[in-house]
């Protein structure tokens, strides 16, 4: 029942409109998450301080990014006041009385030229693909959430992975725009064009599953919550706790490809910032098989609380801002017809 309602909703309102209520549920995550990673990496870098080409990751809620150390002394301005936290409540009120509020908030405006526009591709292509599946071709079942939501992910990474490595590129070398084409060009010369989507195996395999599984349990949940309250189609608080829940579950299952994912792109983010030149990458199951005969079953596990804690809230949002932005829009369009 609340399958039925929420895809004739979404047949109500134009692509263009599904790239709007997207596009404005991204921004409005990368608001809400950021100022948790921001605290997280400033806690990280107190207790190891981030050297000079040291690479570290930073999620606004959307994607992951590289940001790199350019000096010894800081890397960036986030790291200019030598402010001592305890922990992560004092953090937030340190940075908010000595640094200002906005530093909650820094280096989120760069990794939205990336973020936003991978997200709008991403839910516009899933609830695409999803209406093609069921009324182009006639597919029925709980499978289809979890193929378009699987092919909507792999097509935004892919359609993502080479602008991400262009700005680790330009951030880490400070690189003009002319220079940075000259750079791409020599790196396709000598690696080939492939050499473009470094990083983007281990990416794929742990976005794809967590996307087919997250709109799998996502449309599931949602339409048993939907059946529960009674109501034709789902409202901000069902679409919220659908989001949560399923992300959450995602974000467990899918744990071991994010530790093997955020190895790699560190790892390949430190060489091309200290000019070491690229060896044959190390398949992601060597990677995996490493942590295990290292660290055991813990290791492909590690930071299962922080991930969960980030994912669960950022999918909620993301989610609830979107269905909202969808029932704006369709209901925009009623009126429109109606007058």
């Amino acid at each position: 029942m609340g399958e039925q309602a929420v895809s004739g909703a979404v047949a109500a309102i134009s692509p263009v409109q599904q790239m709007l209520a997207s596009g404005t549920g991204a921004l409005l995550t990368s608001i809400f998450v950021t100022p948790l990673d921001v605290v997280k990496i400033r806690l990280q870098a107190q207790q190891t301080p981030f050297h000079q080409g040291k690479c570290f990751l930073y999620c606004n809620g959307l994607m992951d990014h590289i940001y790199v150390c350019q000096n010894r002394t800081s890397c960036t301005s986030w790291y200019k006041t030598p402010t001592h936290f305890s922990g992560t409540l004092d953090a937030f009120v340190k940075i908010t009385r000595h640094e200002g509020l906005k530093s909650l908030w820094s280096g989120l405006p760069p990794t939205l030229v990336m973020a936003v526009p991978a997200t709008v591709i991403y839910f516009t292509c899933y609830d695409q693909l999803r209406d093609f599946l069921r009324y182009g071709l006639g597919f029925q079942g709980s499978h289809i959430p979890l193929v378009a939501g699987g092919l909507a992910r792999l097509g935004a990474v892919t359609v993502i992975s080479p602008l991400e490595l262009v700005r680790t590129k330009m951030q880490s070398c400070r690189l003009s725009y002319s220079e940075l084409a000259v750079c791409i060009r020599s790196a396709v010369a000598q690696d080939g064009l492939l050499s473009l989507w470094r990083g983007w195996g281990p990416t794929v395999l742990r976005d794809v599953p967590f996307s087919a599984l997250y709109w799998f349990n996502y449309e599931l949940v949602k339409a048993q919550l939907c059946e529960q309250s009674r109501m034709p189609q789902a409202n901000f608080s069902i679409s919220f706790t659908a989001g949560a829940v399923s992300g959450a579950i995602a974000a467990i299952l899918t744990l071991p490809f994010d530790v093997v994912k955020t190895r790699r792109q560190i790892q390949l983010g430190e060489m091309d910032t200290l000019g070491v030149p690229l060896k044959r990458t190390t398949s992601t199951w060597h990677i995996m098989k490493g942590i295990w005969t290292e660290l055991g079953y813990r290791g492909l596990f590690a930071g299962f609380m922080p991930r969960v804690i980030k994912v669960a809230p950022a999918c909620a949002v993301m989610i609830s801002s979107y269905e909202f932005g969808k029932s704006f829009f369709q209901k925009m369009n009623r009126e429109r017809l109606a007058s």
